[in-house]
């Protein structure tokens, strides 16, 4: 891995003791979330209109042997080769979808919860490689360099999304207890889905939320209030039974 950098860097990576709280965070809500389902709630439909949730656990144990693979790389990865094209986000979303839809297609069969178990060991032995190598570049896209920091920014928010997924697919609500941190990764990792702060609309803007923020780079829906004045809870602040949504 080489030691180098070019051009500027991405959006400061926060240290790695608190970027990597987060990152376990969000592996351990993958896995707490997971953990509800049953043979028939697999089935249902997550808000990725492409995965029913049984297809979100191969998914997520695909991109983390996919994040191994490019650290691995660094910073020849074929997804440092993609992104070294400084194609528009919209050509580099559909080569990725592309290819998390091969990957899903080529994946050994499994039941979802062998798959959730795959996915917990490879994102936490990422997790224990990347503090040697934390300020080395990983890839570029455009002028902006990301490290590996920058990365494991970039993977907290995508299990954080996920266990959203998961959360939402049960019909019960998930906030990541520090969405500040998940919101420091997704910048840090993702230059080319900047936070689009002009589409959270003025209520938004007065009382910003990190966590709405990073839905909506992400192309989710924002949350909506269950309860009169109250938010979205956190996984800490769950009951032993998933908190469901009501529905009037």
């Amino acid at each position: 891995m080489q030691r180098t950098h070019s051009r500027g860097l991405s959006a400061p990576v926060q240290a790695p003791a608190l970027a990597l709280a987060a990152y376990d965070a969000g592996v351990e809500a993958v896995c707490q979330i997971a953990a509800a389902f049953d043979g028939d709630s697999w089935f249902a439909q997550t808000p990725c209109p492409e995965w029913r949730a049984f297809e979100l656990a191969g998914h997520l144990r695909c991109v983390a042997d996919d994040f191994n693979e490019y650290l691995d790389d660094a910073p020849m990865s074929r997804y440092a080769r993609l992104m070294a094209t400084g194609a528009h986000p919209d050509t580099l979303g559909r080569k990725l979808a592309r290819q998390n839809a091969a990957e899903l297609a080529a994946l050994a069969d499994a039941s979802p919860a062998e798959h959730i178990a795959a996915f917990a060991s490879a994102a936490r032995g990422y997790a224990r490689r990347l503090a040697a190598v934390w300020d080395l570049p990983h890839h570029q896209y455009r002028d902006t360099v990301v490290t590996v920091g920058g990365m494991a920014g970039a993977a907290c928010a995508e299990w954080h999304l996920h266990a959203f997924d998961l959360a939402r697919a049960l019909g019960a609500d998930y906030r990541p207890a520090d969405p500040a941190a998940v919101l420091a990764g997704w910048r840090a990792g993702l230059p080319h889905l900047p936070v689009p702060s002009a589409s959270l609309g003025a209520r938004a803007v007065r009382h910003f939320d990190p966590w709405h923020a990073v839905l909506a780079a992400s192309g989710r829906p924002s949350p909506v209030a269950v309860e009169e004045g109250a938010l979205w809870s956190s996984l800490a602040a769950w009951p032993p039974r998933l908190r469901r949504r009501r529905r009037d």
